[in-house]
């Protein structure tokens, strides 16, 4: 690998990750209509669902639209420029939604992760359908099982995907894609956990 290939992984997965770490849902409705998502929110979760009960629909959906963008645009560029077979592919899908849980731009209190690993699922479409799986498992356990609170829910979902995630590397699925999948579930799995929530 040549230094210059190197020099553009670092700056997908730094830029990904720096991404990442702009909440919207908490500078947006902070900026436009002096909210704090942070402060009011029950669950003190600076995530899409809470600008929508806080602040309606439509600044919910552009809050959600910029959350699932941030996980989209480094993985769509990333894998056109780049090969997505690579094992650093796996970091550069791991780290918008690092860095969004983590949050260093607003004292470390991150969001949960859903709409940014949506968006990044989003722009893996064109080379597997692993997306797919998060999707239907989140549906299932929405109507079919359904499990309460959303946070076990969420903690069952990424379990879950994380498990088939890991899986599919027996059966020929993109092993950087699986690699990252998995490491974006265990990512999800702990802000869902008991000890970083309040819900």
């Amino acid at each position: 690998m040549s230094h210059k290939e190197l020099l553009f992984w670092a700056m997908y997965i730094i830029g990904g990750f720096l991404m990442g770490s702009v909440l919207f849902c908490q500078v947006i409705p902070q900026i436009a209509l002096d909210k704090d998502i942070y402060a009011i929110s029950d669950d003190h979760n600076p995530g899409a669902t809470n600008v929508f009960i806080q602040c309606g629909a439509s600044w919910g959906f552009l809050c959600l639209g910029l959350d699932m963008m941030k996980g989209f645009l480094p993985v769509f560029f990333t894998s056109r420029s780049l090969e997505p077979t690579s094992p650093l592919f796996a970091l550069v899908l791991i780290a918008p939604v690092l860095g969004h849980a983590v949050a260093p731009f607003h004292h470390f209190h991150g969001g949960k992760c859903i709409a940014t690993t949506f968006g990044e699922m989003l722009a893996l479409l064109p080379f597997t359908r692993i997306g797919l799986v998060l999707a239907v498992i989140y549906i299932v356990f929405s109507t079919v099982v359904k499990i309460q609170p959303n946070r076990l829910r969420s903690m069952a979902a990424f379990g879950l995907f994380g498990a088939f995630s890991a899986a599919s590397m027996l059966w020929g699925e993109n092993q950087a894609i699986a690699l990252g999948c998995v490491g974006i579930s265990l990512i999800a799995i702990v802000k869902h956990s008991k000890y970083f929530s309040y819900d």
